[in-house]
């Protein structure tokens, strides 16, 4: 009977040990919740992810939604991966009223939210820890200032009589990065054209979706027309037709250049474009200067045959790998911050450079 006790409490002691390990070992698990996983742009932000959580030896899960505008998709997911009680969140919400509750929840709960990509627009105060993005608004002023440098002649030619169009494309009017975009873009062109050509901001007029139209934008102006655009949906058809019929008024409104502001509306464009190879080949588009943002396969051909000036490229992988380094941090206590993951001008001549090529995903 003494044996059996002591062999008893030997297994008990040894089942306290192993339980103990095991409880020690387990990882902590962060969600990330990411607005699609469709675009190659949201599979170099996975990778990037799942760097972080090799670092920092974290498990994550990482899903989005099939198509950006699948908003109540994507708010299942967030309730799915909530279930799983995360130590901390990344999320770069669809829409922010639709997670309101979650966000309450997670609030209360006292588990950290961190923002990346677009992260979490007017999300209530306290409720989200920290982001990681590119700001948008002044990488597409960037692109603003690489496209002037082209257009700049042409612009001081414009008449009332005869004057011309910039054209902005965007995803849709809802997601904070694509609106910043489309501002960045509107604001700095308004200002180069003010400060560094002969026509003033009474020469400008800015037109188009209203969502991109600001109080103090330039409206009566008849010398320069900056147009917003809309497609109707995130889908690749309607941003091909909105490309096309910005294309096919390419002569009757002096459209001088084209901004697209994500991988969907360049897609668009090169889809009506043939791959890009008829803003070389037609002679109606060969003047037409387009500027992209991201990257992928297509867009970096188009830009390697000079279809395209170039485009803007954030750093994904970055913005995967610094959500989830602030997420882990978050949940060990340590002060966060939002964190500012870049972002540059690529081009023909420079796509191969070093500190260029690793930002251009396929």
């Amino acid at each position: 009977m003494k044996k059996t006790l002591v062999l008893i409490l030997a297994l008990v002691v040894l089942g306290s040990v192993l339980f103990a390990q095991a409880a020690a070992e387990k990882k902590p698990y962060i969600a990330v919740v990411s607005k699609g996983e469709q675009h190659d742009f949201w599979q170099q932000v996975k990778l990037g992810a799942n760097a972080a959580a090799k670092d920092f030896n974290v498990d994550i899960t990482f899903e989005g939604p099939p198509s950006e505008s699948d908003v109540q998709i994507q708010v299942e997911m967030l309730n799915n991966a909530m279930a799983k009680n995360p130590v901390a969140i990344a999320l770069a919400a669809l829409n922010t009223s639709s997670v309101l509750d979650q966000l309450q929840e997670t609030r209360s709960k006292g588990i950290p939210v961190i923002g990346f990509d677009s992260g979490v627009p007017e999300a209530p105060a306290g409720s989200v820890w920290a982001t990681a993005q590119t700001n948008n608004y002044e990488a597409a002023g960037l692109a603003a200032e690489k496209m002037f440098e082209v257009i700049k002649d042409r612009i001081e030619k414009s008449t009332v009589a005869k004057p011309v169009t910039i054209v902005v494309m965007n995803q849709d009017a809802s997601g904070e990065s694509l609106l910043s975009r489309g501002k960045g873009f509107r604001d700095r062109m308004v200002q180069l054209i003010a400060e560094k050509s002969s026509l003033s901001r009474d020469d400008i007029a800015v037109i188009g979706n209203t969502a991109y139209i600001a109080a103090d934008s330039p409206t009566k102006g008849r010398r320069v027309f900056i147009e917003m655009i809309v497609p109707a949906s995130a889908a690749m058809t309607d941003a091909t037709n909105s490309a096309q019929a910005v294309l096919n008024k390419v002569t009757s409104h002096n459209v001088l250049g084209i901004f697209c502001s994500n991988e969907a509306t360049i897609k668009g464009l090169l889809a009506a474009t043939n791959d890009g190879a008829a803003l070389k080949s037609n002679a109606a588009l060969r003047d037409v200067v387009v500027v992209g943002f991201d990257a992928g396969e297509a867009q970096k051909n188009a830009v390697r045959q000079q279809y395209m000036l170039g485009a803007i490229t954030q750093d994904p992988y970055m913005i995967g790998y610094r959500a989830v380094e602030l997420a882990y941090k978050a949940y060990k206590g340590e002060k966060v911050a939002d964190i500012d993951t870049g972002a540059k001008f690529w081009n023909h001549a420079n796509m191969d450079d070093a500190d260029i090529k690793g930002l251009l995903y396929d």
